[in-house]
């Protein structure tokens, strides 16, 4: 049996049964007519989900057959999940819906809902990659589109689900604010994954936090389909247990439904999506299916599944329950139903076809288009676009306390100067995260903002970062300007997925026709003092580095963190880029750079009209040739006052250079600095392997100039440590100094 092609099967079981069914024909129904007896479904309804069943099961087939000859290069399939498509009838093209990849019968249905529209061809654009493909221009095999509300996603395993809770409760935040939404204001979120899926963590996260929000009575308005086959991959979710998992989870609303029988279901998808709807509430729908053909073309099921079960499987699949309804009913006969199935897989192979002839990516370019969209003088001009005086008046409590107008200041209060600008010029802009509100956050960053914007711009979430990520890309989804904090860097790596795998891919995989903006807060980096070890002293800048689209930006003063913060907002706004404002916890209330008290790391706040441009330094001694130092962070003041010890101790004129902007690197001002300095030294605090450092070492030997004298001063490979053991792994002042002596 291990050379037989299930799919094969699967195709001719379909055309034996319609062939041999002998059952007594009925009166054909007329289109408004129930098809069955106590059916919900009209028969016009029932053919089109019939259709749409049967477009899903082709483009599998097609895939499976065309894969071997290199024309499409995707055969994860639908088949068994076709059932999906009442959920896609009983909803609005204008409900967002965030997709497993088990949805080709809700994307043919949906399809519907605009005319004019092509299911077969642009799915058939998908399957080839073509540049031409109208969900991701041919850089993935994704359900998606801009027109249809399906916003791309890739292969996902529960990662959407926060994202999808976000855009729900997004649409009834956006309302409340009176912020215009790019959907209806009762529009739902559709959200659909497996059973093996739905114990994945971050699932769970977001089935808690709809909870959590509805509990509280607040409006959630998502639907959650969880698509029950009984198996993921090859491992089998035990008989019963999502129904016993999720039936009776408080504050999340619980209906069955039957996603292998149309007239059976149908009844029950359209009661979940209309209590979901009218009540707002989180929904949890569950919808019977089965897989048929396997998980991929890969998996040969036959290696690991007795054949008796795979054909008690085969036997159980949805197109033959919707052929015999359409045969019981009267409404078609059995040459219409196979004229129809060889129709369908007709036009789907000639759509392959015509797709591979259709161009595909060819060039670096090309793919990387639409990754990291930057429009300079667009975002010049607005960034330092001010923000109108009245509002700026009442948002700092009158005129005589507008920021630029007080003396200067240190980082956190330039900080939330900065934010309370922001929030002035851009209404639609909400702060969140753990403590943020009343508290104004564990350093007090965020103090005052809670009174001057009030509670639906300003609030607290539940302690879970990937909630908070979530909540972001939903609020960005729905037009608003979200500014989430994560409290510690540390806390960051449970959940940065949320950006690697979900925020920063969307404008990629939708060929920047969906984008969710954001300017995500952190505070890290080490050099607290009294206060506790590596989860409030994290230095691992390494995670943030690899993620392809991401801005990184990390301030060592005042003034230039309100400049960042006003670039990166502006980034978001014109752009639609995600971007991280790393905080140095140690530099908020610094005050002083050489001795106590001369105060020389307060800063003027900068007038509104002033902004900085992505990737520009700050350089300090610009005339300096004799050594150059690279640095950003807590290394900016280190290496200042060793700068003046290295001219008192070697009689060198020391160039030190804030990079300020630390993914991208500004490889080309790296390179010039280091061409016109003689030594060159590099402070980084984050971590021996993989950190800033590396990064600049790498700009200045591409450059040609890794022949100079050059020496990197950088924290050691290992979790921070309590106490005064801490500053036994990062750099100190004195590391400079002998890094220096060792270039004399």
């Amino acid at each position: 049996m291990r050379g037989v092609n299930r799919a094969e099967i699967c195709d001719v079981n379909f055309q034996e049964f319609v062939r041999s069914w002998s059952g007594r024909v009925q009166p054909r129904p007329a289109p408004q007519e129930p098809i069955l007896d106590g059916s919900a479904l009209d028969a016009r309804s029932f053919r089109e989900l019939f259709e749409s069943q049967l477009i899903s099961r082709h483009l599998d087939l097609m895939a499976r057959v065309l894969r071997v000859q290199n024309k499409v290069f995707y055969t994860i399939g639908s088949s068994g999940h076709e059932g999906n498509a009442m959920v896609a009838r009983a909803t609005r093209h204008t409900d967002p819906a965030f997709l497993h990849y088990r949805s080709g019968g809700f994307m043919a249905e949906r399809f519907r809902k605009l005319p004019g529209m092509d299911p077969i061809m642009d799915s058939a654009l998908s399957f080839a990659a073509s540049a031409e493909d109208p969900a991701s221009g041919g850089r993935h095999k994704v359900w998606g589109s801009k027109p249809l509300w399906v916003l791309p996603q890739t292969s996902t395993i529960a990662s959407h689900l926060p994202k999808a809770l976000g855009t729900a409760i997004a649409i009834e935040t956006a309302r409340r604010l009176n912020q215009p939404l790019p959907v209806p204001d009762d529009s739902i979120v559709i959200c659909s994954f497996g059973d093996a899926s739905a114990n994945h963590a971050t699932a769970q996260t977001a089935f808690n936090a709809a909870s959590w929000t509805a509990y509280q009575k607040l409006p959630a308005p998502v639907l959650f389909v969880c698509e029950d086959n009984g198996i993921g991959i090859s491992v089998k979710t035990p008989a019963g247990w999502i129904g016993e998992s999720f039936r009776h989870r408080p504050d999340l609303d619980y209906f069955y439904a039957d996603g292998l029988d149309l007239a059976a279901g149908y009844g029950d998808v359209l009661r979940a999506v209309e209590h979901c709807r009218r009540t707002r509430r989180p929904t949890f729908l569950h919808l019977r299916t089965t897989r048929i053909m396997g998980h991929a073309g890969t998996d040969f099921e036959i290696e690991w599944r007795s054949l008796e079960e795979l054909c008690a499987v085969e036997a159980s699949d949805p197109l033959l329950r919707s052929a015999a309804i359409a045969l019981e009913s009267g409404l078609m006969t059995q040459e219409e139903i196979l004229a129809l199935y060889e129709d369908i897989r007709r036009k789907c192979f000639a759509a392959a076809e015509e797709a591979d002839r259709r161009p595909r990516l060819t060039t670096l370019a090309q793919v990387m288009a639409p990754l990291a969209p930057y429009t300079p003088d667009e975002v010049q001009a607005e960034a330092t676009r001010v923000p109108a005086l009245e509002a700026r008046i009442k948002a700092f409590g009158g005129e005589d306390r507008l920021p630029e107008r007080q003396p200067p200041r240190h980082l956190a209060i330039q900080i939330n100067q900065a934010l309370h600008d922001l929030m002035a010029k851009y209404p639609e802009t909400l702060l969140f995260g753990e403590d943020v509100a009343q508290k104004g956050g564990v350093y007090t960053v965020t103090k005052g903002l809670y009174k001057a914007f009030g509670s639906k711009r300003v609030f607290n979430t539940l302690l879970d970062e990937t909630t908070i990520l979530g909540l972001a890309q939903g609020f960005a989804n729905m037009g608003l300007l979200p500014i989430p904090e994560i409290q510690y860097l540390a806390y960051l790596h449970n959940a940065i997925d949320q950006l690697r795998g979900e925020a920063c891919s969307l404008q990629f995989f939708s060929n920047d026709q969906f984008r969710n903006p954001m300017v995500v807060r952190i505070a890290g980096l080490g050099y607290q003092r009294g206060f506790g070890g590596h989860f409030h002293n994290d230095n691992s800048v390494t995670a943030l580095r690899d993620i392809p689209g991401l801005v990184v930006g990390c301030p060592s003063r005042g003034d230039d963190a309100a400049m960042m913060l006003r670039t990166l907002a502006t980034l978001a706004k014109v752009d639609g880029r995600v971007s991280v404002f790393l905080e140095p916890i140690a530099l908020y209330m610094t005050k002083d750079l050489y001795e106590p008290g001369d105060g020389q790391w307060l800063t003027a706040y900068p007038a509104p009209d002033q902004a900085l441009v992505l990737g520009e330094e700050r350089v300090y001694d610009a005339d300096a040739t004799d050594c150059v130092i690279f640095t950003f962070g807590n290394g900016v003041p280190m290496s200042l006052r060793a700068a003046r010890e290295i001219q008192k101790k070697h009689g060198w004129k020391v160039r030190v250079v804030d990079l300020r902007w630390l993914v991208p690197l500004n490889h080309a001002a790296i390179a010039r600095h280091a061409g016109e300095c003689e030594r060159i030294l590099i402070v980084d605090e984050g971590r021996f392997s993989a950190g800033i450092g590396e990064g600049v070492i790498t700009a200045i030997t591409e450059a040609g100039h890794g022949g100079k004298p050059l020496k990197r001063v950088v924290g050691a490979d290992t979790y921070t440590p309590l106490a005064g053991a801490a500053f036994l792994v990062i750099p100190k002042d004195e590391d400079i100094l002998a890094a220096a002596d060792a270039l004399a």
